[in-house]
C-alpha cells in the first residue's frame, strides 16, 4: 500500500473509530458543530446517519440535564456563583421564570446560552420530571435537525464535487467546519463583550 491510501485509510479508520464518541462528548456542551459533522460524515458513509443523531441527542441530553443538575443542587459553589455574574444569565433567570416550558424547550437554540440555561433552570426549580420531559424533547429535534444539516452539507459537497469524497477532502472539508464554528464563536464572544461595555 502507498503511503497516500495508507493514510487516507488511517483517516477513516480514526473517523470510524472514534467519529460518534466525539460526536457525543462535543454534544455534550455547545455541540451545533459537532453534530453538524457528524452528520457531514454520516453522508460520508463512516457511520450511520442515525447514530450521529443518537449520540448527539444523547450528548446534548446528558450534558443539559448535567447543567440542570449542578444549578439545582449546588447553587452556593464558586463556579455557581461566578457563572450568574456572566452576562446574560439575569435575562435567562428571568425568562426561565416567567416561561419555564419554553426556555427549556428552547434555550440549546441561543447560541452560549446552553450552560447558563441549565444552571438558571436548575436555580428556578423547574420540576426535575418536567425539565427531563422537555429537555428530552428539545434535545431530540436539536440532534436530528444539527445532524441532518451536517448530511445535507455532505450532499452539498459531494454534488458540487460530483463524486464521493476522499479521505483528505473530508477532513479539509471538516477542518473548514471547525474553523467556520470557531470563527461564529469568536465573533459572538466579540459582540457580548461590545454589548457590555455599551
Amino acid at each position: 500500500m502507498q503511503r497516500g491510501p495508507l493514510v487516507e485509510h488511517l483517516i477513516d479508520q480514526l473517523i470510524a473509530h472514534y467519529g460518534l464518541l466525539a460526536v457525543f462528548v462535543g454534544s455534550l456542551a455547545e455541540g451545533e458543530t459537532a453534530a453538524i459533522l457528524g452528520g457531514f460524515f454520516a453522508h460520508q458513509q463512516a457511520f450511520a446517519w442515525w447514530q450521529t443523531a443518537l449520540a448527539a441527542f444523547c450528548g446534548a441530553a446528558l450534558g443539559d440535564t448535567g447543567f440542570f443538575l449542578i444549578g439545582r443542587h449546588f447553587a452556593d459553589h464558586p463556579w455557581v456563583q461566578r457563572l450568574r455574574t456572566r452576562p446574560g444569565f439575569d435575562q435567562a433567570d428571568r425568562f426561565v421564570r416567567h416561561h419555564p416550558n419554553l426556555f427549556v424547550l428552547a434555550n440549546r437554540y441561543v447560541y452560549g446560552m446552553r450552560l447558563v440555561g441549565g444552571v438558571a433552570a436548575g436555580l428556578a426549580q423547574i420540576g426535575l420530571w418536567r425539565f427531563l420531559v422537555l429537555n428530552l424533547l428539545s434535545a431530540l429535534v436539536w440532534a436530528v435537525l444539527f445532524s441532518s444539516l451536517g448530511y445535507l452539507f455532505g450532499l452539498g459537497a459531494q454534488q458540487f464535487l460530483g463524486r464521493a469524497l476522499l479521505a483528505h477532502q473530508r477532513l479539509g472539508l471538516a477542518a473548514l467546519v471547525l474553523l467556520a464554528g470557531a470563527g461564529l464563536a469568536w465573533l459572538g464572544h466579540l459582540y457580548r463583550k461590545r454589548s457590555r461595555n455599551r
